[in-house]
């Protein structure tokens, strides 16, 4: 196919995901002519909707599936229409003890349910009092540096002054999370609710400083750190995202993939896999930065594997619990499964070794408790579950059957605190064939092009500048023409927005346009 020739623009987008899409509009809205290129034939990357199950209309929120860090003022400022609505649990961890069956409740507002469910579980009051001091500290630090992430990286000491509690500053920022849950924390139950924040698509020992860093923001999303079920799923998101992109002038341009950059400070060439080239003075780049390296020719950087099982299902009913509880108020929430802080800690030991856990924590959603109008008038439920510790490497020889016992072993999990198996609870296709989709690393790389599978696209970083940073946006390249807008970039990771807002904003800052 000939070249074909296509006007200049002011700035390229590359990747249609939430962070495009934000970076795109923002750019756009100040007055900046825009393409945004996505390789695939759809928007929205790890946030859409889909029907995974074709005999039931049903969509599913596929890959991501909760919001905490979208912040207010993003959706204020490019008007979208766009809500989250609140779980009344916050979790439900089913525990057998002592051949009795019995359950860590914990309601979003915490009240004598909560605390008398504290008590069973760990014999006094101790850790329910703990687990009040500590959050209640913890809303304090989210609504003290929740505004910074959209703004310049501030430096960690000017932010370290300015906190009014410097005992939680250290236990967050200067020990392991580890540390800090075993300090605060006696019983392993409470202790693994508290961790799995600092695990989540995260491959890490909770003695190693990037589960710190996967705690924080997963505590301080918005100001509130409250994760939020996306009304509508969370293709909701991006249509209302591709809106406001296209009402403020955003060409938009799918199924197109970028596999050639050239030119210089001055301007840039973005050629396509199909023979298309199209130009641009500045770039943001809101796709894996590996493949952007890969592109301008420097060292790809190192990353960590992807280490989630997602699956996906369709329930005919709710199962039952062997402890009793309303399956109404164990699902609504995060229903937690095989995860105190030892399970957690010995399962990631026993991955990183190179062996599938037999016991794998996981963690279960039912967005259809919580916003109905996903399943309509179908008398189903949906079930998210996220496992942990299940790693890219121990999926690339015998994929399909490592994946196959990866999913009973989680399935058995279940199985423990159920009166009846959860076979018994799916829906069926008239093919007789389970509505249960699971998505293991190396899936999510084919499907989405996370490397490795890691939703981050590599590890996180900490919200502040320890160097000579101070003043940046964390989406700067070597190359200034060049912006990181995605994951990669400093303050990534998540549905936030955040890198795409930053990118623009460091883009803006630069006043050549």
């Amino acid at each position: 196919m000939s070249v074909v020739s296509s006007p200049d623009y002011d700035v390229i987008v590359v990747g249609g995901g939430h962070n495009g899409l934000v970076a795109a509009t923002y750019l756009a809205k100040a007055g900046r002519k825009v393409a945004l290129i996505e390789a695939r034939p759809s928007l929205g990357g790890s946030s859409i909707s889909y029907q995974a199950f074709p005999e039931y209309p049903v969509q599913l929120s596929r890959y991501s599936y909760l919001v905490s860090l979208f912040p207010d003022d993003i959706k204020n400022e490019l008007g979208l229409n766009f809500r989250t609505l609140s779980r009344k649990v916050s979790s439900y961890t089913p525990v057998n003890q002592d051949s009795e069956n019995l359950g860590l409740l914990v309601e979003r507002n915490l009240g004598p349910a909560t605390e008398e469910s504290f008590r069973k579980i760990t014999g006094s009051k101790s850790d329910f009092l703990a687990w009040q001091d500590f959050y209640s500290r913890i809303e304090r630090l989210a609504r003290y540096l929740a505004p910074s992430l959209l703004k310049p990286l501030e430096n960690i000491e000017a932010l370290k002054a300015g906190f009014d509690d410097q005992q939680l500053w250290h236990e967050l920022f200067e020990q392991p999370i580890g540390v800090t849950v075993s300090q605060r924390f006696q019983d392993d139950v409470v202790r693994g609710v508290v961790l799995t924040d600092a695990l989540v698509g995260t491959f890490s020992s909770v003695d190693d400083f990037q589960a710190n860093i996967c705690f924080l923001y997963h505590v301080i999303g918005n100001g509130s750190g409250e994760w939020r079920v996306p009304a509508g799923g969370m293709g909701a998101l991006v249509s209302e995202l591709e809106r406001a992109a296209r009402k403020h002038g955003v060409q938009i341009i799918v199924d197109e993939r970028i596999d050639a950059i050239n030119g210089d400070s001055k301007s840039l060439d973005v050629q396509t896999s199909d023979g298309r080239t199209y130009s641009c003075r500045d770039l943001v780049w809101s796709a894996d930065d590996r493949a952007l390296a890969r592109l301008l020719s420097e060292s790809v950087p190192e990353r960590r594997d992807g280490s989630q099982i997602k699956m996906n299902m369709l329930l005919k009913e709710l199962p039952k619990l062997k402890s009793g509880i309303d399956p109404r108020t164990a699902f609504v929430g995060t229903f937690h499964i095989d995860e105190s802080a030892i399970q957690l800690e010995s399962a990631y030991r026993l991955s990183a070794a190179g062996s599938l856990p037999q016991v794998i924590p996981s963690e279960v959603y039912c967005h259809s408790l919580t916003d109905p109008s996903i399943v309509g008038d179908s008398g189903l439920h949906t079930l998210t579950l996220f496992a942990f510790h299940t790693p890219a490497t121990l999926f690339e020889n015998n994929r399909q059957l490592n994946t196959a016992k990866a999913t009973e072993r989680i399935i058995a999990g279940i199985n423990c605190y159920l009166e009846e198996p959860l076979e018994e609870s799916l829906a069926y296709d008239s093919h007789g064939r389970a509505c249960l989709e699971v998505k293991n690393p190396l899936d999510l790389e084919d499907e989405l092009d996370l490397p490795r599978g890691n939703i981050f696209h590599g590890d996180l970083t900490m919200p502040f500048a320890e160097t000579d940073d101070t003043g940046k946006w964390g989406s700067e390249t070597s190359h200034g023409n060049i912006f990181l807008g995605g994951a990669s970039a400093r303050r990534g990771g998540g549905v936030s927005g955040i890198a795409g807002h930053n990118a623009a904003f460091a883009l803006m800052a630069k006043g050549n346009l």
